[in-house]
């Protein structure tokens, strides 16, 4: 897929991240940038840490440790007005419209309701702004007296991200979009996401387990494990020329289905086929450069580079 033209300025920087719950590390000391306009992935297995970092992000959860800044302000030493104006910037679609969209709601309402929240423009003028996001997203106007009980998993989606775009943001969260969505339906989604994306200049974190999909989409990539960020660079490079063991793991099973024995047995997840050296969460606090661009965790490799 073409890469959208992106800027030099970083849009995000995150350092040294942390959140626990506990003693259990979901997020662990990771840090990145995401520059604006580029549409930057995050890829990893279930509990690799993607959604609770793209939590973070959104400020549904506090940091234990480490530092987020957005636009050059640190979310955490903003004053609570600043914070709630900084949040109609970030926005964030979620995994299941089955369960995102309040099914008492018409879509007119569900997608007013930011608009309403943060006290846009006056309530006249809400449904005419419903109905241009929703032409936006592919929908017409009829179906802003639907429930979403009346909708297609497909629609629903599209109507999830109708209202993260409704308060204008600068970032679009998108946390597995398009994985609870029949194979065709999903690719209506991502032409969707590509086409606001060019139409509206927007930034994207796309968080999914499918490195093949984020391959296609995404400037960028960061691999999780575990909390921990293994690897990161160009998505072609990633994909293409895997550093890290995790990541070729993770690489080959995107070919599971191909890789059936005669008696239809499955080869290894990508999970069990990396069998983790003792200590390799202290080696992937530090993530080195071997390429240009192209970083992994120093327990991986045995790099000569310097720090990310």
């Amino acid at each position: 897929m073409a890469r959208l033209a992106m800027s030099s300025k970083s849009l995000v920087v995150v350092r040294n991240l942390v959140r626990r719950f506990g003693e259990f590390a979901a997020v662990d000391d990771v840090s990145f940038h995401i520059y604006q306009g580029e549409t930057f992935g995050v890829v990893g297995e279930s509990g690799s840490g993607k959604s609770t970092l793209a939590r973070l992000l959104v400020g549904l959860l506090a940091p234990t440790a480490g530092e987020i800044r957005f636009e050059g302000n640190n979310l955490a030493a903003l004053r609570r007005s600043d914070r709630r104006a900084l949040s109609r910037k970030v926005q964030i679609v979620f995994q299941n419209p089955y369960s995102s969209l309040n099914p008492r709601h018409t879509v007119e309402t569900i997608i007013s309701h930011p608009l309403a929240l943060h006290r846009l423009g006056h309530r006249n003028t809400h449904r005419e702004q419903a109905a241009h996001l929703l032409t936006l997203v592919g929908l017409d106007t009829s179906y802003l007296a639907r429930y979403p009980n009346a909708l297609s998993g497909g629609e629903r989606q599209r109507v999830a991200i109708a209202r993260a775009l409704a308060l204008q943001p600068t970032l679009l969260i998108l946390d597995e979009p398009t994985s609870a969505l029949d194979v065709s339906v999903q690719a209506q989604v991502i032409d969707l996401l590509v086409g606001l994306q060019r139409e509206l200049g927007l930034t994207y974190l796309f968080i999914s387990h499918d490195l093949g999909l984020v391959d296609f989409i995404c400037d960028r990539t960061l691999v999780m494990y575990a909390g921990k960020a293994l690897e990161l660079g160009p998505s072609s490079k990633v994909h293409r020329n895997p550093l890290h063991p995790y990541t070729q793991a993770l690489i080959a099973s995107i070919l599971l289905p191909r890789r059936l024995t005669s008696g239809g047995t499955p080869q290894q997840s990508a999970r069990r086929a990396w069998d983790p050296p003792p200590g390799w969460r202290d080696g992937a606090a530090e993530l080195v450069e071997v390429e240009e661009g192209h970083f992994v965790a120093a327990g991986g490799v045995e790099p000569a580079a310097r720090n990310l």
